[in-house]
């Protein structure tokens, strides 16, 4: 095959391609394009052959292709021959678009040239661009997620300048996805992802951590007076209802601030000291900011020393179970006992339950305890119910229990490790956690009530449960507060109170259980009014395992707890 054939196949191998090629010679002049690189560039072919390359490349880039080109002319040996490079490039209509260049240089006897493949790579920075944005905002309401905002409150901490931190979480939002919906519930987010923006300004950079956690980084600014006010703008507009396709959403905000460099010089120390002045918002009630405080992290960290000890307390068997007795308040026979708990501390004694449990808050270790607790109870039932049973034991759930989805099967293991009926067991649960999330309570106890075990309302009347509600809960039992019992005898309201409560437990079917009982005068106005049972100082403080056996009759009597006389 003659040269001139070979030259002329290539240059129509050349032309039919898909890929862009270009050939200039030394003075930059375009010497050949295929028509792929016509059609990139949105040219005609007579309109590029013997053009300057220039007229591809955007004018703040001339001057230094110009040097280089001139370089490898002169014999410079090119850096970047043979390595695909990702620039600019200008099209016919002065639009620039992303591009990248091959290139290869060769001399011959008619000089230097060289030639390039091109790629539009438009659709892959797109592609990257919308990958970047997926990796560094929330998909759902647009802003930052976790991972940049911790980059960007990082970057401002790392420069020195002070700055204000805003930690928020939506008080309403879990009643507002229980009753309508996780579909309107990401609405009610994306909305608030574009009130905040609107509301804060484009200095602020606000970002979702997750869930319904939101943050707020104020830059430049460590002044307390300017994020309060803030905050209070924040509040301020969240008693504006969101309206979202018909419906109404009422939605609060609870805000915790921490300010840099005073209270954190690095983005995780001030994320924390926002975070346990949002808890400490949370817990005055919501819809309220706090700064944060050095005693805030003082107490987080005694809570977590104490969590420490009380784990260590259960793996070396220093928690018992104490026992009260709960009688029948016509016969006072002992009917029953409630199951508490107590720390046996190696140095300060025996622990009540306010001095510990309070620490177990959010902590996975209640559920272990809890569990535990169950055990006992079950134990204690099998040992007081032989030879036949007639003694119920109640023991308390903790919340993180009661949100458990093993917590049916944990009981149901409980009982028949013990071998116990289900109705000598009642689990007790107050109204406020039952109320915290309604459908998934009622759920949850009718699941315990199907296996058999009673179920409680302790302390109910100091919630917010309506009367009515009740009847949503499958209960067996409930237990009048001892803030109504101390002065039943000299505060009519309690009286009339408390006179209504057993007689609607009556209508119901359900057994009354008085707490706090002191004195027989208390006694007296109670079985007066129909209450059935009760518990207190009058018939016995909790008590060891065998103290409390030794108050049962054995012989299948019902034994009687005697008068103090106090």
């Amino acid at each position: 095959m003659n040269l001139p054939t070979t030259a002329r196949m290539a240059h129509d191998f050349a032309a039919a391609m898909n890929l862009a090629l270009i050939v200039v010679d030394s003075q930059g002049d375009i010497r050949f394009a295929n028509a792929a690189f016509c059609a990139m560039f949105g040219y005609e072919a007579e309109q590029v052959h013997g053009r300057q390359i220039t007229m591809i490349i955007p004018e703040r880039m001339r001057g230094a292709h110009t040097a280089g080109m001139a370089n490898a002319a002169a014999g410079a040996k090119p850096g970047l021959a043979g390595k695909p490079v990702e620039v600019s490039a200008l099209k016919s209509d002065g639009t620039e678009f992303p591009i990248e260049i091959t290139l290869s240089m060769w001399t011959s006897e008619d000089g230097f040239w060289a030639g390039a493949t091109i790629r539009d790579i438009s659709e892959r920075r797109e592609r990257d661009a919308r990958l970047m944005r997926l990796a560094s905002h929330d998909t759902l309401t647009g802003l930052h997620n976790r991972h940049e905002f911790m980059s960007v409150l990082a970057e401002k901490l790392s420069s020195g300048a002070a700055c204000t931190l805003l930690m928020m979480d939506l008080d309403g939002f879990k009643d507002v996805n229980d009753t309508h919906g996780h579909l309107v519930g990401d609405s009610l987010l994306q909305a608030v992802g574009v009130r905040l923006p609107y509301l804060l300004g484009e200095n602020a950079v606000i970002g979702r951590l997750g869930g319904d956690e939101f943050a707020v980084l104020l830059p430049d600014s460590g002044d307390p007076l300017f994020a309060q006010s803030e905050a209070a703008r924040i509040l301020e507009a969240f008693r504006k209802p969101f309206s979202l396709g018909g419906l109404e959403l009422e939605l609060g905000a609870s805000i915790g601030i921490a300010l840099s460099p005073s209270h954190g010089g690095e983005a995780e120390e001030l994320l924390a000291s926002a975070d346990f002045a949002l808890y400490r918002a949370k817990a005055a009630g919501g819809r309220a900011y706090r700064f944060f405080e050095t005693s805030m992290r003082n107490e987080s960290q005694a809570k977590r020393d104490m969590r420490d000890r009380l784990r260590r307390a259960l793996q070396n068997d220093e928690l018992e179970m104490f026992y009260q007795p709960q009688v029948d308040l016509a016969t006072r026979s002992v009917v029953g006992f409630e199951a508490l708990i107590r720390w046996n501390h190696p140095e300060l004694g025996v622990l009540l339950p306010g001095a510990f449990l309070p620490s177990l808050e959010q902590s996975s270790l209640a559920c272990d305890i809890g569990w535990w607790t169950i055990e006992e109870a079950c134990r204690m039932a099998a040992l007081v119910n032989r030879p036949d049973g007639r003694y119920r034991i109640a023991v308390n759930l903790f919340p993180q229990q009661f949100r458990s989805p093993h917590l049916c099967d944990r009981v149901g293991e409980a009982l028949e490790h013990h071998q116990v009926a289900p109705e000598w067991l009642e689990l007790e649960i107050t109204e406020q956690v039952a109320l915290n999330d309604a459908d998934a309570s009622v759920q949850a106890l009718k699941a315990i009530r199907d296996l058999g075990v009673c179920v409680a309302f302790d302390d109910f009347g100091t919630g917010f449960a309506s009367l009515s509600s009740l009847q949503r809960y499958p209960l067996t039992t409930l237990k009048i507060d001892r803030g109504f019992i101390r002065d039943i005898r000299t505060r009519p309201s309690d009286a009339a109170i408390t006179k209504a409560l057993v007689a609607m437990s009556r209508e119901m079917g359900l057994r009354t259980v008085a707490e706090g009982i002191e004195v027989i005068a208390q006694e007296s106005v109670l079985r007066e009014i129909g209450c059935q049972e009760g518990q207190g100082y009058l018939y016995g403080r909790p008590m060891r395992l065998m103290d409390a056996l030794a108050c049962v009759d054995r012989t299948g009597g019902a034994k009687k707890i005697p008068s103090t006389g106090r």
